[in-house]
């Protein structure tokens, strides 16, 4: 088929066309306001990508017309394409749909759900499999490094998939994952979140009861025992086998203790022990920093159990793990100054990278430039707590941008530390270039491009 996608850059929709040409499709797509990685990624597979939405990408007749339309949940109406396709009555399909229909059937899914880690751990799921000769498929929203690509058909039909609860598209406001009767089904932790689609927290928790009841019998469900909204989602009906991870201090020398814990051996998370069941499975060391990977790697490791990968082998593949991009990534130090690149997009997700950071740097200085982009943050659904957040950080940079809708100086306010707004990413850059001493550690935290800031300071500081 010509498979045609609408929103092609988004991270979902860019791994999709990669696994649509793998199965041999002819692959276009059209987007706006593009970044990487994303699109580097793109434009290196060969895959056409169209700036903006004339719909004369379509085609002019129904004899040049794509076979196949994929809709990006980015897309609505109003948009001259999605306007044009239905005008033109061409066929057209959500992505999760499409992987639904043309990528699942047949295969071990192993669905990675939650508020926050999903890209992390799927990767480090995805990689378990790969170290251990599986030769999985894979959709992540993210690029593991690992492999370079965000998705790929794999050898095997075992396919790992980065689960997310957003919605499908315009005409589907089911979420994602909905479609993907996952086998295994890791739930990573659960908040409001996605205030743009869901009016409350019970909204989410009804979709994620959805998608358990698709979990075969004999499929198996891991979730943490910590979460109230978790167990609130399980009492609303579960029929699969449950395996939970439990957070905090235990007794480690008893049997008593069911499900999955680790000890940590290190501050700052790079040293841990795992247990299952009150048995030591091993110790873990890796280059990664902060309880939350640490949590996201025991959810990995359990997951890749239950297709048969013991918990030793799946430590010695995570001790070669390396992130996906734009998870607290080491962009570069420049005259000794740290830059990492960090996909923030939520309170919890902000103070759990500071808390790991600061314990990696101990009494070194950490400045924080952040953008509140999400649809979430930008209708100000978090900024009562979003302050607190930045408690571990020394001082920070936080960027009002036109499409945010509440007043950042006002909710910085009750902030710890010393917060500046600036409405230009210049002024950000020159003051921080004025600031910034060798042994200071900067990350810049945003789900977008951030107008190139990254680039921008790593150039200002080498040349300063």
């Amino acid at each position: 088929m010509h498979v045609h996608i609408l929103g092609i850059c988004g991270t979902f929709m860019g791994g999709l066309a990669l696994l649509a040409r793998a199965m041999g499709h002819k692959v276009t797509g059209s987007d706006a306001n593009v970044y990487p990685p994303m699109s580097t990624q793109l434009e290196n597979q060969g895959i056409e990508l169209i700036q903006g939405f004339d719909p004369s990408q379509l085609g002019t007749s129904d004899e040049n017309a794509p076979d196949l339309i994929v809709i990006g949940n980015a897309m609505s109406r109003g948009n001259p394409c999605v306007e044009a396709v239905l005008n033109r009555g061409l066929k057209y399909t959500s992505g999760p749909q499409f992987l639904a229909e043309h990528i699942l059937p047949g295969r071990w899914v192993l669905a990675v759900s939650g508020t926050h880690g999903k890209t992390s751990t799927s990767s480090m799921l995805a990689w378990i499999l790969e170290y251990s000769g599986y030769e999985p498929g894979f959709l992540i929203g993210g690029v593991p490094q690992n492999f370079g690509v965000s998705a790929r058909l794999g050898h095997s039909n075992f396919f790992v998939v980065e689960a997310d609860e957003y919605d499908s598209a315009f005409f589907d406001k089911r979420s994602k994952f909905v479609h993907y009767q996952p086998r295994t089904l890791v739930i990573n932790n659960l908040e409001f979140d996605h205030a743009d689609i869901f009016a409350d927290l019970a909204a989410i928790q009804r979709q994620f009861n959805h998608v358990i009841r698709t979990v075969p019998g004999q499929g198996k469900i891991i979730w943490p025992a910590s979460s109230e909204a978790v167990q609130q989602v399980i009492d609303m009906g579960c029929w699969s086998e449950q395996e939970t991870y439990s957070a905090g201090v235990h007794d480690f020398n008893t049997e008593k203790t069911l499900g999955w814990h680790a000890k940590t051996l290190a501050a700052d998370g790079h040293e841990f022990e795992v247990y299952f069941d009150g048995q030591s499975q091993g110790t873990m060391s890796w280059d990664l920093i902060g309880q939350h990977n640490v949590e996201n790697a025991v959810m990995a490791i359990a997951a890749a159990r239950h297709v048969g990968v013991v918990p030793a082998q799946a430590m010695a593949a995570l001790a070669e793990f390396s992130p996906p991009k734009r998870r607290l990534e080491l962009l570069g130090t420049v005259a000794g100054v740290a830059i990492y690149d960090d996909f923030a997009h939520h309170p919890t997700a902000i103070d759990s990278t500071l808390q790991g950071l600061r314990a990696k740097v101990g009494n070194g200085k950490i400045t924080v430039v952040l953008e509140p982009r999400s649809n979430t943050m930008k209708q100000g659904v978090h900024k009562d707590t979003l302050a607190h957040s930045l408690v571990r950080a020394d001082q920070a940079y936080l960027y009002q941008a036109d499409s945010i809708s509440w007043d950042l100086k006002t909710s910085m306010q009750s902030a710890s530390i010393p917060v500046s707004v600036k409405t230009d990413i210049e002024q950000i850059i020159e003051v921080l270039c004025l600031d910034a001493k060798a042994g200071d550690t900067i990350v810049i935290m945003s789900n977008g491009g951030f107008n190139g800031i990254h680039q921008k300071l790593l150039n200002a500081l080498a040349d300063r």
